[in-house]
């Protein structure tokens, strides 16, 4: 069983910067491409970042595009959302997620993921 668990939510200031980390466990960690979603209150599950399984590409929703930066560590099983120039709309649980699939343009879709983690609160104030 694979299991993903997010930690380095927070509460932040606008402006300021936070980094998630996502640890992967009970898998082949380099097979997966990893993507970053996140959910605010009363609104769908967006889309944030993505990596490919090697971490040669990256791909990133416009909101967040030149703000955030996704990179992975393939010895550690580790998969990072470095967060600057934080909004008070970047308010929302955000999730990591493990896909077979290596195509970046599918990772934009929810359910091309296979496994999920339990998400972590990331709160900008104004």
């Amino acid at each position: 069983q694979v299991l993903l668990v997010e930690s380095g939510g927070g509460l932040v200031q606008a402006g300021g910067s936070l980094r998630l980390s996502c640890a992967v466990s009970g898998g082949t960690f380099r097979a997966y491409s990893m993507g970053w979603f996140r959910q605010a209150p009363g609104k769908e599950r967006e889309f944030v970042a993505a990596i490919s399984s090697r971490g040669g590409s990256t791909s990133y929703a416009d909101p967040v595009k030149g703000r955030f930066t996704i990179s992975r560590d393939n010895g550690k099983n580790t998969v990072y959302l470095q967060m600057n120039s934080l909004k008070p709309e970047d308010t929302a649980v955000y999730y990591c997620a493990a896909s077979g699939q290596d195509q970046l343009h599918r990772l934009w879709i929810a359910y091309e993921y296979d496994y999920w983690g339990q998400g972590t609160q990331v709160t900008v104030s104004s």
